[in-house]
């Protein structure tokens, strides 16, 4: 018999996701790479000057570098990249389940993506989510960043630490989370409560935050789901923030100790 378009496409996806590598670069991220034993290494290039600068990472990692010529050092990375003499091909990483990573604090703190695209914004969004004690920063399968070397390399780190998990149907982690007991917050510069406002007298309670695209916001769906539709607190008029910009303050301003 047949089999069904879905499970040939679910079948074909997984198998496409087994085969999957990302090429990490920069000195930073390849020795966050390095260092993280969660991290399944494959192939590790590296210029001689570069191998000095990492040889604690390396051996730690038990990994044998191949090094390159400077003058020969053609990595398989987009022309741009400023690998600074070191990439590693790695496997991206399994956080596991939504639950895995959003139980277990106090009152913890995550971040969702709706269709935030662009890996620069994301990378900061993971940095800013390891500084400010998020548990886990969660976007799509498909319309979000996946997980690259140009991404890597604005997390400055944080992507080896940082939980970042991508979801089939961001609707349905939102439910999730709320039956988890999350109070899910979706940011809209139009909406008439305040995180502040919001958050008062619920500061003990896990809290999630939902950032949508610059420009078109969050889809209708997520403002559907959400409880509640709030704005950062500002003084003045002006135009809207970075996406990366607002997770930070939205973050700071749902802090447990505020």
């Amino acid at each position: 018999m047949k089999k069904p378009k879905w499970v040939v496409q679910k079948e074909q996806d997984k198998k496409a996701e087994a085969n999957l590598t990302v090429w990490l670069f920069g000195l930073h991220a390849v020795r966050d790479a390095l260092m993280n034993p969660g991290r399944e290494k494959l192939r590790l290039m590296v210029t001689p000057n570069a191998q000095a600068k990492l040889e604690e990472a390396i051996a730690a990692a038990g990994i044998t570098p191949e090094v390159v010529d400077p003058r020969k050092f053609k990595p398989p990375l987009d022309q741009g990249s400023v690998h600074q003499g070191a990439v590693l091909e790695v496997k991206p990483l399994n956080w596991g389940r939504l639950e895995d990573v959003c139980i277990g604090d106090a009152a913890p703190r995550v971040m969702l993506l709706d269709r935030v695209t662009d890996p620069h914004n994301v990378g900061a969004i993971l940095r800013s989510a390891e500084v400010l004690g998020a548990s886990a920063v969660i976007g799509t399968r498909h319309h979000s960043a996946p997980e690259t070397g140009a991404l890597a390399k604005t997390a400055s780190g944080a992507l080896e630490r940082q939980p970042y998990l991508r979801v089939r149907n961001l609707a349905d982690a939102i439910r999730a989370l709320q039956d988890m007991g999350y109070l899910v917050l979706g940011l809209d510069g139009e909406a008439e409560l305040s995180i502040e406002t919001a958050v008062e007298g619920k500061r003990d309670r896990p809290v999630a935050l939902v950032l949508g695209a610059e420009g078109p916001g969050l889809r209708e769906k997520t403002r559907e789901t959400v409880d509640a539709l709030v704005r950062i607190d500002a003084e003045g008029a002006f135009g809207s923030l970075n996406v990366s910009n607002a997770a930070a303050i939205a973050l700071y301003a749902s802090r447990r100790n505020a």
